[in-house]
């Protein structure tokens, strides 16, 4: 009998334990969790499928051009989808001096991060929308904006509309 036949038999034998271990531990691990604060699906609540509406709303207002403010709304938007997941729907509305951050071509400056992690924010549902009045006064049009990008007359009455829907309203 070859030798490798016994070292696949013993690596397979030990995967299995490893496998069975861990599976152990997790079900020990949430049969004696507590509940956190931020629990979004308590056990009291029916689990939600896939389609259901999320329960968290929030809209953040990204007017400045700073980097380090780009950063801080970019960084937040993510800490929110990682806390949420499909929970949550999150809205950016930029205008003012904000808007470049979501122009193809940024009379200011915008880091390429930023940029990147905004596009990839779009992917995972973040709604973007620039403002039209601010586009205007800047002689820019809708061809001018990122296409994940929805313009908007005016962007602070976009702020005010998603407030009536139920978004929490985040300010820096």
């Amino acid at each position: 009998m070859s030798t490798w036949w016994k070292w696949d038999n013993a690596v397979d034998t030990s995967r299995r334990r490893l496998v069975s271990s861990l599976a152990l531990l997790g079900g020990l691990i949430a049969g004696t969790g507590t509940a956190r604060a931020d629990d979004t699906t308590p056990a009291d609540k029916p689990a939600r499928f896939p389609g259901d509406p999320p329960e968290h709303l929030v809209v953040y207002q990204l007017n400045k051009p700073e980097a380090e403010y780009h950063d801080h709304i970019v960084f937040s938007v993510g800490a929110m989808l990682r806390q949420y997941g499909d929970n949550i729907k999150i809205a950016v509305v930029a205008f003012g001096p904000g808007i470049h951050v979501l122009l193809k071509n940024p009379r200011r400056p915008v880091t390429q991060t930023v940029r990147e992690k905004i596009a990839s924010l779009s992917d995972y549902g973040v709604d973007f929308y620039a403002c039209g009045n601010t586009l205007k006064s800047l002689k820019l049009a809708e061809k001018d904006v990122v296409p994940f990008a929805k313009v908007v007359e005016v962007g602070a009455s976009t702020l005010m509309a998603l407030q009536k829907q139920g978004y929490a309203y985040i300010s820096w």
